[in-house]
């Protein structure tokens, strides 16, 4: 239960700072992880961003002040990291309906946001009747080719997926036919973070070739080392692999022997793929390390 561990150091981490400016990437290296598998993991435990976690944590300390201290609307407004108490009480507003002033009058606790403890009784609560087994199977090294783009995922509150992802495939499919040496079959998803410590991702939709030629306009070309995956089955429409994603980040990651490497996620669309069918299949796939022997 490693993952567990991290997550609640990052939590804890969090609580000991809520007075204080929290850069997400301090609180995944105090959990020792890299922060798009950090946001990732918790995303898929919680359905909430990190970000929002913490705002709503600052919030729930803010309730309590109002409710429990004489300290001033402007005093809490600060000890919650804001600069004023004209945006604290913006925030305030749109987050509960009212005022802080109004919630100091009325005292009303069922606002509060508490403080997640994870342990395996909640894990088992968020995934019971669960049962999905990947493949382990060692991916050979890999040259793929195909258009590029930036992102943030369904872990960030700036989650622009359905506006980048969609386009960027209706326009990779038409032009596989300008790509050198293509191995047929077989088209990949390639994500990973854009940069140490960002939650931007970069997204590669691709196909694999056999010797790099002359790279099409646009296009931009990768290698993946040979490497170990697990390589879990997802049926259904495309559009819903996040619920495959949260269950491999939140439920199977969090209880098997293997590890994540940190490298490259894989989506693989091969000849059971088709865009609109429900029935259709593709896979998704992370490196892993082998299990400790």
């Amino acid at each position: 239960m490693l993952y567990l561990r991290q997550i609640q150091e990052g939590i804890d981490f969090i609580e000991a700072h809520l007075e204080s400016d929290i850069e997400l990437a301090e609180v995944a290296r105090t959990a020792g992880m890299s922060q798009w598998h950090f946001q990732r993991i918790f995303k898929a435990l919680t359905n909430e961003t990190l970000k929002t976690y913490i705002r709503s944590r600052r919030f729930s300390r803010a309730l309590e002040q109002l409710t429990n201290t004489r300290l001033s609307v402007l005093d809490i407004a600060l000890a919650s990291g804001y600069e004023t108490q004209e945006s604290f009480t913006r925030a305030f507003r749109d987050c509960f309906r009212l005022t802080p002033s109004q919630y100091r009058k009325m005292g009303n606790r069922s606002l509060f946001v508490r403080k997640i403890r994870f342990d395996q009784s909640y894990l088992a609560h968020l995934h019971h009747n669960i049962s999905l087994t990947p493949d382990i199977k060692e991916q050979p090294p890999m040259q793929l080719v195909g258009l590029p783009t930036d992102y943030y995922g369904i872990d960030s509150e700036k989650n622009n997926l359905g506006q980048k992802l969609p386009p960027l495939w209706a326009a990779f499919l038409p032009r596989l036919g300008e790509i050198a040496n293509t191995v047929p079959g077989v088209c990949y998803g390639i994500v990973a973070p854009e940069r140490p410590h960002t939650e931007k991702l970069r997204y590669l939709a691709c196909i694999e070739v056999q010797g790099l030629g002359v790279l099409p306009p646009g296009m931009a070309a990768t290698e993946i080392p040979a490497s170990t995956y697990a390589r879990f089955t997802h049926r259904g429409p495309a559009q819903n692999v996040d619920a495959t994603v949260n269950y491999i980040y939140s439920s199977w990651m969090l209880s098997a022997e293997h590890q994540h490497t940190l490298g490259p996620d894989l989506e693989i669309y091969g000849s059971a793929y088709h865009p609109t069918l429900h029935d259709s299949v593709m896979h998704y796939a992370i490196p892993v390390t082998p299990p400790p022997g």
